[in-house]
């Protein structure tokens, strides 16, 4: 998820002073709605159940203490709203500056909960869990919505703090934008036009902000523990817990994990759970089971590493699979389900890897990890990631750790070899990993890029089924690169396909942590420049996803000699560049070497004419087009296929 950083905003005695009366009416009357606001803006990584109590703790402290001044300005100050279904309530409701003024206590504190825990003057009680309110022996969460409101929810989760608050305020505040800038700003946020621009990668479904999904006054209860025993006495509880400490020092005289490590406590007794969650009902696979197989996936996988027969470790890994506790740290790719499993799940790995004990399970749907500490009770962390129908290089590699920058992964039964290969360096040779039991040695994965992109490292697998190259973007399961055209891709561990590679291996960057599942890089066009200075490479490349959605196509631009290739274009779950629609049409402003500037844009073989209009003017036959323009010109681009069908730019 991306951070954004909040600074602390200091009152200003020019602001309008808002009584606490005012503020106290305004809170009674908006109360849910400020709720959820609250619940909608707080860290994901919370939890659904902890979102809620905090939600209301923050609104519950959201009122001034005594006479107090607002950095709000009313919403239509700044413009209409984004919708004009705004009734009269809601006009009613922006102009009152009491109103006003919870909403940004609720809008900071809660952008502050993103913000690390600190020692610094603006270090806010809302990091650590509400103290108030509180409900014990009951876990509340709100009721569960459609396919529609999940996604739109972890599509959330993907923003930053402030990103999540501009959407929020859009879409069930109906802000107009630059209302939306003066709260972010008012609430202390740094850069508003970035929350914006985040904000603007999620659908606009803003009706789904009102479900029951999002509402923290209408909530589901279940019981934390079914099997509670009656009160006693204080001194018998009291000796009930002397005893149950003393024997947990006895049985971990050092300290260490229980037997469901960090789950959290079981709230149902259910036969087929129990079954799902035993470590002896493990499925494991024969070592030469793939030998035989008409399977070539994660199904075929043996169970390796040198604690399989760990029992405890096991338990743990599956309990918490179940039930994570509060304190373990749980990731899914995007379009990933993170409940149980539906039944004994496949072993794949269980072992010690750099500092930790991890454990690798697979379901048929997902691959799921399962990692502790060796030397501590905390700090246990779950990962999962949707593999359904992988195959092939697909299903060749699991990240088992990452460590200082390094990765190592857990490999096919097939493979053979395993090679670090630097994708900017194509005539580079490649630099062998060694393999041990399926465990590579570790890889130099491509870090953060935060300034120029000097180095991509990809891992090259060989084995019984031919050599593949696969891209590590942050997430368990690495993703293939392939080139060629849409719908016979192949392989691009070949020269050709390095060679492809090597101008656009920087761009991955743009689809770190989406839950790719592959990357096609097609050369459609190649353009010779209007100067003369040599002949120009059109590169489309397309991300597909796991989720089967939401893939990102860029068409990129590379001149003659030049290192990298620039985006020309880029587009999110378009049909472009792909199997289903193999076309793509974008355009680039261009300066020669003489100084003149001209609009070049080529589309794929299948174009028949390509149209300019707007600030440049100009057509050509073909599916290439060279107009003179001027620098800054902006231009629309439009093509028509072979088949008399139109083609529009990627965009």
């Amino acid at each position: 998820m991306q951070s954004q950083h909040v600074a602390p905003r200091p009152s200003s005695s020019s602001e309008p002073v808002v009584d606490v009366e005012l503020a106290e009416a305004a809170l009674v009357e908006h109360y849910p709605r400020l709720v959820r606001l609250a619940y909608l803006v707080l860290p994901p990584g919370l939890g659904r159940g902890r979102r809620v109590l905090t939600a209301h703790a923050l609104a519950q402290r959201a009122l001034p203490r005594g006479r107090s001044s607002t950095a709000v300005i009313p919403a239509q100050a700044g413009g209409p709203a984004r919708s004009s279904a705004v009734g009269t309530s809601g006009e009613a409701r922006d102009s009152d500056p009491g109103y006003g003024y919870v909403r940004l206590q609720v809008i900071r504190t809660a952008l502050a909960a993103d913000r690390p825990r600190g020692r610094g003057p603006w270090h806010r009680r809302v990091q650590l869990p509400p103290l108030l309110p509180q409900v014990w022996g009951l876990r509340l969460f709100p009721r569960s919505g459609g396919a529609d409101e999940l996604a739109l929810d972890q599509r959330l989760a993907s923003l930053s703090g402030a990103g999540r608050a501009a959407y929020v305020l859009r879409g069930l505040e109906k802000l107009s934008d630059s209302a939306v800038r003066r709260v972010l700003t008012a609430a202390g946020v740094a850069d508003p036009g970035d929350a914006l621009r985040q904000a603007e990668r999620v659908p606009a479904q803003y009706a789904l902000l009102d479900s029951p999904e999002f509402d923290p006054c209408s909530l589901q209860a279940r019981p934390t523990d079914l099997m509670r025993r009656r009160q006693h006495a204080k001194a018998a509880l009291a000796a009930a817990a002397a005893l149950a400490v003393c024997g947990a020092l006895v049985v971990l005289p050092g300290g260490g994990w229980g037997p469901d490590g960090a789950a959290a406590p079981a709230y149902a007794r259910n036969p087929s759970a129990e079954a799902a969650l035993d470590p002896a009902g493990l499925v494991r696979i024969t070592p030469a089971a793939w030998r035989t197989s008409t399977r070539l996936d994660f199904s075929v996988w043996p169970a390796r590493g040198d604690r399989t027969g760990d029992t405890g470790l096991l338990r743990r890994a599956l309990a918490v699979w179940a039930r994570p506790g509060e304190a373990v740290r749980v990731s899914a790719t995007p379009g990933t389900a993170s409940g149980g499993p539906a039944g004994p799940p496949q072993l794949l790995y269980a072992g010690d890897v750099d500092n930790a004990h991890v454990v690798i399970l697979y379901d048929g749907l997902r691959i799921v990890r399962y990692a502790e500490p060796k030397d501590s009770a905390a700090g246990a962390a779950l990962d999962f990631a949707r593999v359904d129908g992988a195959t092939g290089a697909e299903a060749s590699a699991v990240v088992l750790g990452r460590s200082d920058g390094n990765v190592r992964y857990l490999t096919a039964p097939w493979v053979r070899k395993a090679a670090e290969r630097d994708l900017l360096k194509p005539a580079s040779r490649a630099l062998d990993l060694g393999l041990t039991d399926g465990i590579t040695g570790p890889l130099a994965g491509p870090v953060q890029q935060t300034g120029a992109c000097t180095a991509w490292n990809a891992l090259q697998l060989s084995g019984d089924f031919g050599t593949h190259l696969l891209s590590d973007l942050g997430e368990l399961v690495p993703a293939r690169l392939t080139t060629g055209r849409p719908g016979a891709p192949h392989e691009a561990a070949g020269a050709a396909g390095l060679r492809d590679w090597a101008p656009l291996a920087c761009s991955l960057e743009a689809v770190r942590a989406q839950g790719v599942r592959s990357v096609n890089a097609w050369s459609y066009a190649e353009q010779p420049l209007p100067d003369g200075s040599g002949t120009a490479a059109w590169v489309c490349t397309r991300a597909e996803t796991w989720r089967g959605e939401d893939p990102l196509v860029l068409a990129q631009f590379r001149t003659p000699g030049g290192k990298y290739a620039a985006v020309a274009a880029k587009a999110q779950d378009v049909p472009a560049c792909g199997a289903r629609e193999p076309h793509v049409l974008a355009g680039v402003l261009w300066k020669a070497q003489a100084g003149d500037w001209y609009l070049l844009a080529a589309g794929s073989r299948s174009t028949a004419s390509i149209t300019a209009s707007g600030g440049v003017r100009g057509a050509s036959q073909g599916h290439l087009l060279a107009v003179a323009a001027s620098q800054g010109a902006q231009a629309t681009l439009k093509g028509t296929l072979e088949d008399g069908r139109a083609l529009g730019p990627l965009r």
